[in-house]
């Protein structure tokens, strides 16, 4: 058994605002939904705020989200990650092997006569996730170096391997089964800016900040001073991208209820799946908490803003492809809030990590 602190110990660190995180999440999903719903336009005016194609008012809610919890990894350690076999190919195989398999299984399962959310589905099973994952794994005290490592694999996979896994599970893996095939021509360029924008600004922030203030006034004040004077950023650029992203969405979500039941349920069974299966195979394969936490959360999370992107370029706005990745954030957000609190719990099932570890993550 662990030797981890018990979660009452935990939850008694916590902040006021940090306890009751998830009542913070479910209140700015409503108050998205409602401003989405009740003011007439909104959506529309908030979609045409974009930059290169990208949104403006998304882009920034997650790069403030992401840039404290990559200022405070330790980029002098990412050696020893980048060395951890029994890490970095469960990761591959569950990112890129795994999770668009299960994807394309259950939304042929749960949606055989909705074809376009279906392909909207499975579509959200190619993006893997670069930007949020990074705070569900630092709430449930992850690995904060194998999250960075992950992440930056899983970015550069994603340009080189989205296009050709979606012509793979839309076209021709379907025409191998006798089922219903569709296209996607997806620019690698939609690809690259993605990851550019939602990885590649904040991680840049987030070494510089550290190089230069660790070398400025050491470790013990970067630490100690300035992580936890920024650290609070993290959450308000969450909470901001979540009010954002169902406001642009509120009236489309609201008005097809039934629909977005349909589009919930395989989702649901797909982040469960996921995180859980790839909890348990890093424990078998005898990664400690922190590193067993890093890869079910990278494996379960999905690249949400690619996803809507890609689907809106390809099918349009309006589109049931559209309305599916849009349903995903909706579903992941409380589903992977909750599977903090899983986690948190699930640690007295893992051995203690290396000595060398964080112990403000213990």
């Amino acid at each position: 058994m662990s030797t981890y602190v018990s979660e009452g110990h935990v939850a008694g660190r916590l902040s006021f605002v940090d306890r009751f995180l998830a009542v913070w999440i479910l209140a700015a999903m409503a108050v998205g939904l409602g401003l989405g719903r009740l003011v007439p336009g909104l959506g529309d005016a908030l979609a045409k705020v974009t930059v290169t194609g990208v949104s403006l008012p998304i882009a920034l809610g997650l790069l403030v989200m992401m840039y404290p919890v990559l200022a405070k990894v330790r980029y002098d350690r990412l050696g020893t990650v980048t060395r951890d076999r029994r890490l970095l190919l469960p990761s591959l195989l569950l990112n890129w092997i795994v999770g668009p398999a299960l994807m394309f299984a259950l939304a042929w399962l749960f949606l055989p006569d909705l074809p376009a959310y279906r392909t909207g589905l499975i579509i959200v099973g190619l993006a893997r996730c670069i930007a949020m994952v990074i705070i569900w794994n630092d709430l449930a005290c992850g690995h904060r170096e194998a999250a960075a490592v992950l992440v930056a694999l899983n970015s550069a996979f994603q340009v080189i391997a989205f296009s050709a896994l979606g012509w793979f599970y839309l076209s021709v893996l379907p025409g191998w089964l006798g089922l219903q095939q569709s296209g996607l021509d997806v620019p690698v360029w939609t690809i690259a800016r993605s990851v550019l924008v939602f990885l590649g600004i904040p991680l840049a922030a987030g070494y510089l900040t550290r190089r230069i203030g660790e070398k400025s006034r050491g470790r013990t004040w970067y630490e100690a001073e300035l992580v936890p004077r920024i650290g609070p950023f993290a959450l308000y650029g969450l909470l901001f991208t979540i009010v954002i992203l169902f406001a642009l969405q509120g009236e489309a979500i609201t008005s097809q209820p039934l629909d977005v039941a349909r589009i919930a349920l395989p989702l649901l069974v797909y982040f469960a799946v996921m995180w859980a299966g790839s909890m348990a195979l890093g424990r078998t394969v005898g990664l400690d908490y922190p590193r067993a936490t890093t890869l079910a959360f990278t494996a379960a999370g999905n690249n949400f803003e690619l996803a809507i992107a890609v689907a809106i370029a390809t099918f349009g706005a309006s589109s049931g492809q559209a309305l599916a990745g849009v349903v995903g954030p909706l579903i992941e957000v409380p589903a992977l809030i909750g599977l903090v609190y899983v986690a948190l719990f699930a640690r007295r099932y893992f051995t203690a990590p290396a000595a060398q570890e964080d112990p403000a993550r213990v």
